[in-house]
């Protein structure tokens, strides 16, 4: 019953903001990386000790743009066509401000390897000293990016911060709760979970993990899908506490995580450590032989 012994807090800002799909465009790369700046430092403003951003934040490229066959038709990307030394010099000011600010941020981009090999679609995690201290590949892609786009990655990641531990999660993985399940097995407070869009009702989804977890779920969304799905903040008990606006504005919400407040306390201290307990095979002892049982015609 560790959660209900050690309760942990942090404040908690989750981000929407515009996605620009080409990586071709020097100002547009320029022009997200001054709204992310603009939203960490509303995030501070706010009290926030971690601000966590949409896939796409920088740019979500194209699948035509980005198509060696394009732009009618989608077949293998040529990454020759970013302009890898402008998000580089964006990502490093992101961080510089990060340090400034003393702000944790978790913002999502492109992750260059070695030619020829395709590049991770990623979240970079850095720290309130302005440093990179792990990074998130998106391991379940979507076919068109598994097939023409990314390498996947290969694993969970997790960091803490001020004591609660959080897990990453990117893209379209929002629909494998298998994904959720094992950061509930590694013992996460939170699970970040950025996209720019997928298809389904993804607020109920966020919900749903939630819930049945019993840890927070911070949904980042592009700010031109917040009339239907604003990014915001789940409690542990599949509560909203936190929404964005509806109005397409780029902006922040902000939570303190505190497994002790009304929409944590329950879900925390016994509905995550039951489970636990059930799956650990606290029924065998309870099983019976009996022909009755045994039976599963036998009626009344």
């Amino acid at each position: 019953m560790s959660e209900a012994r050690n309760v942990k807090s942090v404040r908690l800002a989750v981000a929407q903001s515009p996605v620009r799909d080409d990586p071709r465009d020097v100002e547009a790369l320029r022009e997200s990386g001054r709204e992310v700046r603009a939203l960490m430092r509303e995030a501070r403003a706010q009290g926030a000790r971690i601000v966590h951003f949409p896939e796409g934040a920088l740019c979500f490229p194209s699948k035509f743009v980005m198509s060696v066959d394009g732009p009618d038709e989608v077949g293998p990307a040529d990454w020759d066509r970013c302009q890898w030394p402008v998000l580089q010099s964006e990502l490093a000011a992101i961080a510089a401000l990060a340090g400034e600010l003393r702000l944790w941020t978790v913002i999502a981009s492109v992750h260059r390897l070695t030619h020829p090999n395709r590049p991770h679609n990623s979240l970079y995690v850095i720290s309130d000293g302005g440093e990179v201290v792990t990074r998130y590949d998106e391991r379940l892609l979507s076919k068109t990016k598994v097939s023409y786009m990314y390498s996947p990655g290969v694993s969970p990641v997790t960091f803490e911060v001020d004591g609660v531990r959080f897990g990453c999660l990117l893209g379209m993985e929002i629909h494998y709760p298998e994904l959720f399940a094992e950061y509930e097995k590694l013992d996460v407070g939170c699970v970040l979970f950025s996209t720019s869009g997928t298809p389904g009702n993804t607020a109920a989804q966020a919900q749903g993990h939630a819930t049945v977890n019993s840890y927070w779920v911070s949904l980042s969304m592009p700010s031109e899908l917040s009339a239907t799905t604003p990014s915001g903040i789940v409690a542990p008990n599949g509560d909203w506490l936190a929404r964005c606006p509806a109005d397409g504005s780029p902006s922040v919400a902000v939570v303190n995580l505190d497994d002790s407040s009304e929409a944590a306390a329950d879900a925390v201290t016994y509905g995550r450590p039951w489970r636990r307990e059930a799956r650990a095979g606290i029924y065998t002892e309870h099983q019976v032989s009996d022909p009755r049982s045994e039976d599963r015609t036998a009626a009344f």
